[in-house]
């Protein structure tokens, strides 16, 4: 089974076409790396929950909108060299996060289900 990295984070709405280059960027250096596929999604009905909810998760602030995204993997041996080479690509040390990477939520996950 593949391996996923799910990431969850908030970025400032203005921020929208500043962000997809970003993402852009590092979907091919990811893929370069051996990713299979890296999708990036932003929010567009993501409520505010009252015990939990992403804009919780991320203390989303009133500017921000919420960024779910992920990488597949085809297991976690690639993922862990090809995210070991990603962050060392230079191409990824020049660019600058156009969010608040203190916010991010993020985690490795074994896929147990795929339909």
């Amino acid at each position: 089974m593949n391996y996923v990295d799910g990431f969850v984070v908030p970025v400032p709405t203005a921020n929208r076409e500043i962000y997809l280059r970003h993402a852009q960027a590092a979907a091919a250096v990811f893929k370069e790396h051996g990713a299979l596929e890296v999708v990036e999604c932003w929010g567009d009905d993501v409520p505010e929950g009252k015990l939990t909810s992403f804009p919780m998760a991320v203390q989303r602030k009133d500017d921000e909108t919420v960024v779910f995204s992920w990488i597949t993997w085809p297991s976690r041996a690639v993922r862990d060299e090809g995210m070991k080479k990603s962050m060392a690509d230079p191409r990824l040390q020049a660019e600058s996060m156009p969010f608040d990477g203190k916010r991010l939520i993020y985690g490795g996950f074994e896929v147990i289900v795929s339909a």
